[in-house]
């Protein structure tokens, strides 16, 4: 199942990948059926593997009951608001499904690392960040936060690897690179972030994703696990006879306007 540098094989993560999407939409129809309201929170360092993680999991979903939330920075409005005012706006409703594609925690990171909020406004942050999640859980969300968990070396080879390919060069701004020479600032504050907020009753889980393939697999099935749902599978159908055209007949072709058959 593995390849010469250990990680997983494309054939054996296409199998397995197969089959947890089956689970992820037997899970989100017990989601939806049930009520639940699910909150997915993914952080960690730059090119970690959120955003492929993320994908992998919306894949499957109906986008009616599930969502990503991959917020802007704050307008000048969002920054004279309470700090938790802008996600509180993309809490899910009843029956839905929402992964923060980073979220609340940008102010124990990036903001702390790069200067936009200052020292009292981080620990403000770190004082409040529990009680506010706190607040979701017994209001019956289910909150769940993932940190992914890169090595330098893999992370120094995954940016080399964007500067490579102008389709995904975009993936790179200059707050990343930045973050790149700030490595052992952005290890300080991860670590004391999570010594304010790893709690009892909302917990870190780190995801160790070195092995891209490894990691998606691991968070999926981590997070099918939270949540004991059956299986709703709707039962087999049949497909109604097609109604007879009786006359009909169509416009010609040049009536209507037509993509270009180019390939």
């Amino acid at each position: 199942m593995t390849t010469n540098n250990g990680k997983m094989k494309r054939k054996a993560y296409d199998a397995e990948l197969a089959r947890l999407a089956i689970e992820l939409v037997k899970y989100q129809e017990w989601v939806r059926s049930r009520g639940l309201r699910i909150v997915v929170l993914f952080e960690g360092r730059d090119a970690a593997g959120k955003g492929g993680a993320i994908k992998r999991i919306m894949e499957p979903l109906n986008p009616r009951h599930a969502r990503v939330a991959a917020l802007p920075a704050p307008s000048d409005r969002e920054r004279t608001q309470w700090y938790f005012q802008r996600y509180v706006a993309h809490l899910p409703a009843a029956g839905e499904i929402v992964l923060f594609d980073r979220s609340w925690y940008n102010r124990a990171g990036v903001e702390r690392v790069m200067g936009f909020a200052n020292a009292d406004e981080v620990e403000e942050f770190f004082r409040s960040a529990p009680a506010f999640e706190q607040m979701l859980i017994r209001s019956g969300i289910l909150l769940v936060k993932y940190w992914f968990s890169v090595s330098d070396a893999e992370q120094e080879r995954r940016f080399h690897d964007r500067l490579n390919d102008p389709t995904r060069r975009w993936k790179l701004s200059p707050m990343d690179l930045e973050s790149r020479a700030r490595w052992v600032e952005y290890s300080i504050a991860k670590d004391e972030m999570f010594a304010h907020t790893d709690t009892k009753q909302s917990p870190w889980f780190v995801v160790e994703a070195d092995d891209k393939r490894r990691a998606r697999l691991n968070v999926i099935s981590h997070l099918l696990s939270l949540v004991p749902y059956g299986d709703l599978t709707p039962e087999e159908m049949e497909l109604p006879p097609r109604q007879p055209d009786r006359g009909y007949v169509r416009p010609p072709r040049s009536d209507q306007t037509y993509v270009p058959n180019r390939y």
